[in-house]
């Protein structure tokens, strides 16, 4: 194959992924010399990373308020009672297990609690 047949294959090739990309949506925009520019639309994720940070914060609130309006004790009874359970109930013990970021937490916020 000859060295202008390659070139001619990557520009073809090239075009294909631009108009794949293009029929996604795109936008136009013009730039300071008048040269209207066609771009692919950038493709956002529906989960922000504020979500995911706000969803963990209020999580971690929640594990929080249960471990010290329950007690440690009883917290942790139900956690072990939780985990011998089925194979959803052992994934959410785990998830619930005592951490000590939120025993802490828990410490700090108990007296107010009670």
């Amino acid at each position: 194959m000859s060295i202008q047949h390659q070139e001619f294959r990557g520009r073809v090739s090239r075009l294909k992924n631009k108009h794949g990309a293009l029929s996604q949506g795109y936008a136009a925009r013009i730039q300071k010399d008048g040269l209207i520019v066609v771009e692919p639309r950038r493709v956002r994720s529906r989960f922000s990373g504020r979500f995911l940070v706000l969803f963990l914060l209020a999580f971690l609130a929640f594990k929080v308020f249960l471990m010290a309006g329950l007690g440690f004790a009883t917290y942790d009874e139900r956690v072990e009672r939780l985990a011998e359970g089925t194979a959803i109930e052992r994934v959410g013990a785990v998830v619930m297990q005592s951490d000590p970021l939120s025993h802490w937490a828990a410490e700090k916020i108990g007296p107010i609690l009670r």
